[in-house]
């Protein structure tokens, strides 16, 4: 259990009227909220996405990483009191943990950011019957799913577990340089054994990896200048 550590899925949306303030009241309020990533990010994985053109319903993501749910909780906080904040809704929030798979020796418990251009991310819910199957033909189905990944090596898997503490049993999340791979690497999994034990892998966001101050700034369009800026990996 001491390797295991928390992953946090943020999803923000900035209400319009936002936008209608003058600048140095949004940069204000750019410089608080990335003061409160910068002071999360000192000793913790924190890295930020743009959804500005890809969801209607989103448009920044941070993913936070941390030893404990204290640590999270603390940062939602902080991150609360910013001016930005005030302005934001949370219509997404997803919570895993770190866990090897009892069906892949790939390590997982290990902290590793997103390396790829474009990051993938949505909840997951298996059925009761798969859980129902021995688990000898469920390692037999998922070998597999799991063969169909391998014949995309540009595509990289980062799957949390969230049994009991949040409404999916995963969050699956997958980055890579080339969107076309993905899509193609998904289509595929359609068709395997496994997928008909899916009861919902919906809403799915594509997400843009960026600085966090290119995040905020793709917000109104304004360039602001975080004085400093905040490690992504």
């Amino acid at each position: 259990m001491s390797t295991r550590r928390f992953v946090k899925y943020t999803f923000l949306k900035l209400e319009p009227e936002w936008r209608r303030l003058d600048g140095d009241r949004r940069a204000q309020d750019k410089r608080e909220f990335a003061a409160a990533c910068e002071d999360f990010a000192d000793g913790h994985l924190l890295q930020t996405f743009s959804l500005v053109g890809t969801r209607g319903d989103a448009e920044l993501l941070l993913v936070s990483e941390a030893e404990n749910l204290d640590r999270i909780h603390e940062f939602h906080v902080v991150l609360a009191q910013s001016g930005l904040m005030k302005w934001a809704q949370i219509p997404y929030s997803f919570l895993g943990m770190r866990k090897s798979s009892e069906y892949s020796e790939d390590e997982r418990n290990v902290v590793r950011g997103f390396r790829g251009r474009y990051v993938f991310v949505y909840p997951f819910v298996k059925s009761r019957e798969w859980y129902a199957l021995p688990a000898e033909e469920r390692w037999r189905i998922m070998q597999g799913h799991i063969q169909v990944g391998r014949e995309y090596p540009g595509v990289d898997n980062h799957t949390t577990y969230s049994f009991g503490l949040d409404d999916q049993e995963f969050v699956v999340a997958f980055d890579t340089d080339d969107v076309g791979t993905f899509l193609d690497l998904v289509q595929r999994l359609r068709t395997t054994e496994a997928s008909r034990f899916t009861i919902r892998d919906t809403p799915s966001f594509t997400c843009l990896a960026m600085s966090l101050e290119r995040t905020l700034n793709a917000l109104d369009g304004e360039p602001v200048a975080l004085e400093t800026p905040v490690p992504t990996v």
